[in-house]
């Protein structure tokens, strides 16, 4: 048996990869033929690695666009979540803009002036709301004097009232 020079020891090894090259791929593009026989020349294998790069790249393009898509799908599912909270914010904004409007200043200015007995017993018999617009829209101490004058359960209610158009709305966990 005659000795191979190392030229062609060099092409035999470039033939075996290609040819183990080439067989992976075409297992992995499902529209690939199979890999070149054994006797096929380098011009051969290297016109088929040129064939399967292309099928190998769109299907690498595909899995890419479909990686974006489903990106793109939580982008939005989150961007809607987004609006939803800020017309909840909106609407909470609106209604304590409404509840501090239906004091008119002229109402509370009245008020003002009264002693703080006869300001609780008329704040007692007017709409909650109303009430409690108006002791908003006094001085913290103006406020007081009222609610202490008082019923307990009625100062109470008006306090949790004044509490909660102070505070901002509740997160939504999720």
């Amino acid at each position: 048996m005659a000795a191979l020079d190392s030229s062609a020891i060099r092409a035999v090894w470039k033939l075996a990869a290609s040819a183990f090259l080439l067989a992976t791929v075409s297992a992995m593009a499902n529209d690939v033929p199979a890999s070149p026989p054994a006797n096929a020349s380098i011009d051969e294998i290297q016109q088929y690695c040129s064939n399967v790069v292309d099928p190998a790249r769109d299907r690498r393009y595909l899995m890419q666009k479909q990686d974006l898509e489903k990106l793109k799908a939580d982008v939005d599912v989150r961007i809607k979540a987004l609006e939803e909270r800020r017309n909840e914010y909106q609407d909470w904004l609106k209604k304590r803009t409404d509840f501090m409007d239906m004091a008119r200043q002229d109402l509370v200015e009245i008020y003002k002036n009264m002693k703080p007995d006869a300001a609780a017993l008329r704040l007692a018999e007017v709409d909650v709301y109303v009430s409690a617009s108006i002791l908003m829209k006094l001085t913290p101490r103006q406020s007081g004097l009222i609610l202490s004058e008082m019923d307990p359960a009625k100062a109470a209610k008006l306090t949790a009232l004044i509490s909660s158009a102070a505070a901002a709305p509740p997160a939504k966990k999720g």
